[in-house]
């Protein structure tokens, strides 16, 4: 019988037991940060309507995006008529947890309050070429704050993403950086080096990619998409002339784009500024002007989250205020930042970062003596699970030196033997398999016995 593949399509992945709870911890404590800040949970469907989600992400971004093929007569009729991809599809699997939002808020708006405040951990499905740390299914952990265009907006959603760190382990000032800039100072950076208005989007899908391919291959990006070489040379001549440091980096906007667009983004992100030091993030800022994050609808301040000594982001965010507007037919302001749950989880376990312990595992075993005693076992694998332990029962019939194996496989610390002597004297024993020591505990102490010791 040929053997079947059964290795996951490729950009995909299983977790195994320790992966599904190293996954559980991270997104336990994101959760109860969010919900610290005052924010609710949503769920949305994997799939939305193709028209909901094409047109919402750039050129790029739509040809991300995994098509769902017509069914049944429908599917048929297509194909008769010699038809395009987009033809063939009606559906589409979520591209990011944002544009379902503005679906969500413009289809139940008169139930929601006026500012609602979400946060949402679903998978996410992109058709991208799969590589270390980018795949084509995985997790978002977003937040966002529908209804108000304060700052103050912007300074919780930020600090809501520093926290999450912070409490994860990266508590020093140098563990993270959040990298802040405005889509007004683009364009205002745009409109003095000379790029005209029609090609602003082009320039900044260029731009967006200047981590990856460098000064050189931006250059050759910007003549590529019709981008004036000399617009395109004085473009990268300022991102040459940007000082270091954010006061003074903002300074120098200042000077620059006093009678342009970007005068007010300058304005807004000093005020920003001023608000972030009041909380978590204060200590991890940093001004990038040329920071673009290559979705279309962003409209005023965007960040990203960088760790050292790794490429690409932890995550994300900024302000649509248009977004909404689409499926609504009226502006409503909105603003988000996206945790990269898949990029900090391998970050933290190539840094040893998760806690030897995890929720999830069991706390001890109930070994078995031989066949007379399995109602003994069981009866006493019943009693401490109903006191709330995590409780395995072994179930093979092997000595006692393969069962003690079993659980430090496993990483139980305790094992338990209740053979007919211990019975009779109306003990457990309890094996420490970490030092080795053995004794007898009382089964009426057992518990208190057990929970004073477990963590």
């Amino acid at each position: 019988m040929p053997r079947t593949n059964t290795a996951p399509l490729s950009g995909t992945r299983d977790f195994l037991p320790l992966e599904v709870m190293r996954r559980n911890y991270v997104i336990a404590i994101v959760e109860r940060i969010y919900q610290s800040y005052g924010f609710e949970p949503l769920e949305t469907p994997a799939m939305e309507r193709l028209e909901t989600l094409l047109g919402k992400y750039g050129e790029e971004g739509d040809q991300l995006i995994f098509r769902v093929m017509k069914r049944g007569e429908k599917l048929q009729r297509a194909l008769r008529n010699s038809p395009q991809e987009n033809e063939l599809a009606d559906s589409g699997l979520r591209y990011d947890l944002t544009v379902p939002l503005a679906r969500v808020v413009a289809e139940y708006q008169a139930q929601l309050p006026r500012i609602f405040k979400r946060y949402q951990i679903q998978p996410v499905y992109r058709a991208d070429r799969p590589a270390r740390g980018r795949y084509r299914e995985f997790y978002q952990c977003d937040v966002d704050i529908v209804g108000s265009g304060d700052l103050l907006v912007e300074a919780e959603v930020i600090a809501a993403g520093a926290r999450i760190l912070q409490e994860l382990g990266f508590d020093q000032p140098g563990d993270f950086r959040i990298r802040l800039n405005h889509r007004l100072i683009l364009k205002g950076l745009m409109q003095i080096a000379g790029v005209a208005s029609s090609l602003e989007t082009d320039a900044l899908v260029a731009l967006d990619k200047y981590d990856k391919i460098g000064a050189e291959g931006v250059q050759k990006e910007l003549s590529s998409r019709g981008i004036a070489a000399e617009a395109a040379h004085r473009l990268l001549q300022l991102m040459a002339e940007e000082p270091y440091g954010k006061n003074e980096c903002l300074a120098w906007l200042e000077e620059r784009l006093q009678s342009t667009a970007g005068a007010k983004g300058v304005t807004d992100l000093s005020q920003l500024l001023e608000l972030l030091q009041a909380g978590p993030a204060g200590p991890h800022i940093d001004v990038d002007p040329y920071l673009a994050r290559g979705l279309t609808y962003y409209t005023g301040p965007i960040f990203e989250v960088s760790i050292p000594g790794y490429s690409g982001s932890a995550g994300g965010g900024g302000r649509y205020d248009d977004l909404i507007g689409m499926f609504s037919g009226r502006s409503i302001p909105a603003c988000g930042f996206s945790l990269g749950l898949e990029r900090v989880l391998l970050i933290m376990e190539e840094r040893n970062m998760f806690p030897s312990r995890l929720q999830g595992q069991p706390q001890v075993l109930v070994t078995r003596f031989d066949e007379t005693t399995s109602v003994l076992s069981l009866e006493l694998a019943h009693e401490l699970r109903s006191a709330g332990l995590r409780v395995d029962l072994y179930t093979g019939q092997d000595r006692y030196g393969k069962q003690f194996k079993y659980a430090d496989q496993r990483q139980i610390q305790y094992a338990l033997l209740l053979g007919p002597d211990e019975h009779q004297r109306n003990v457990v024993a309890v094996k420490d398999l970490r030092s080795g020591e053995q004794i007898d505990v009382a089964r009426t102490e057992l518990i208190t016995w057990l929970k004073e010791r477990l963590d």
